[in-house]
């Protein structure tokens, strides 16, 4: 199992802060820093700043939001970003939510696995540098009746083949994932909880033919992002409890609408229906601080790493045996040097462990 970096939201103030955290996790040989993107800051223009101040990590995009580009845009970027960077670009895709991909882009929400599908398509063969003519019932290149000609991308991505994640919750878009993906990025992921996702993944790898018949994620991607707090004392115990309370509220309760949140469902298929229900009534109530307090430390430790070296050490083990190949660390502290700390203190870890 290896290590990532995920730098999340480039936020107001945090942007040389998180400059630093992956400079330091380049240094302490982790795999790749991811970075998202929703309504702010975009992801490839942050990863090209990295990318310049960095030697060896992978630049993974988590995720660059498939109703803000076309395919087309989405397979320049790649190209251009593992040119620049000599080949350390990673593809990580989303379809957003219905609140962004309508309030924000003003694409319809309507048929997600479809449009991933196609888009997923178009993409990739234009980073083979073949003439893109593709029919589909979301995507039609070029035009049929207008001047538009089939093109070919001019830029030669340094790889034959840049790596696609895509971020999935629910089971349907799952069994996409490992059908077309390399990888897939997942939010909220608990070892003990993960027997039905993986289920889905290997559903999907089956019918694309991936892997073996024996194991068909072999080479498959499975990359959990995990907020990671360092606590040894009560009180830092209690800090990491409400920090990342705050972070599955935000999900849980208000990315999304009452009708649709995949994350509040995700809540739901592990067990805590009632729970998420009483999350969301009051995150979209107004009442955020009450949100956060209502989540469950159960779900909190089933989801983060939140506590000693010991318990983070041991907890390890069940990531890298529910079959996680790459854990991407979201540190998690009250000051940046705690945050480098636990950079730090993850890769000894992972050593302790045997994980490497």
């Amino acid at each position: 199992m290896r290590l990532a970096i995920n730098l999340g939201y480039w936020g107001a103030g945090n942007g040389r802060d998180n400059l630093v955290l992956a400079q330091d996790a380049d240094r302490l040989g982790y795999a790749v820093a991811w970075v998202a993107e929703a309504y702010g800051s975009d992801a490839p223009t942050i990863l090209s700043w990295v990318g310049a101040q960095t030697s060896q990590i992978g630049l993974g995009s988590a995720v660059m939001q498939i109703p803000g580009r076309t395919p087309a845009m989405t397979a320049m970027t790649a190209a251009t970003l593992d040119s620049l960077s000599g080949g350390r670009f990673l593809l990580g895709l989303g379809v957003s939510g219905p609140q962004v991909s309508e309030g924000w882009h003003g694409v319809r929400f309507d048929r997600p696995l479809a449009r991933t599908r196609e888009y997923v398509d178009i993409v990739r063969m234009a980073l083979r540098r073949e003439t893109v003519s593709y029919t589909g019932r979301h995507f039609t290149l070029p035009l049929p009746d207008g001047p538009g000609k089939a093109l070919k991308l001019t830029v030669r991505p340094v790889r034959d083949e840049i790596p696609v994640y895509l971020a999935a919750v629910g089971p349907k878009n799952l069994e996409l994932t490992g059908e077309i993906a390399d990888g897939w990025l997942a939010i909220f992921f608990s070892p003990e909880h993960s027997g039905e996702l993986l289920e889905s993944l290997r559903i999907g790898a089956r019918r694309g033919g991936r892997g073996t018949a024996e194991d068909p994620l072999a080479g498959f991607e499975i990359v959990p992002t995990v907020p990671v707090v360092l606590a040894e004392t009560q009180s830092e115990l209690d800090f990491g409890y409400v920090a990342v309370s705050s972070y599955a509220a935000l999900y849980i309760g208000g990315m999304g609408s009452r009708e649709k949140n995949f994350y509040n469902q995700l809540a739901c298929r592990m067990g805590f229906d009632k729970e998420a229900a009483l999350i969301q009534e009051l995150y979209l109530d107004g009442r955020a601080r009450d949100a956060a307090a209502a989540v469950p430390r159960e779900f909190l430790d089933a989801t983060a790493l939140i506590g000693s070296r010991d318990r983070i050490r041991d907890r390890l083990a069940a990531y890298a045996e529910a079959g996680v190949t790459t854990l991407s660390v979201s540190p998690t502290g009250p000051s940046m040097e705690r945050r480098r700390a636990t950079l730090a203190v993850m890769a000894d870890l992972l050593q302790e462990a045997g994980l490497e």
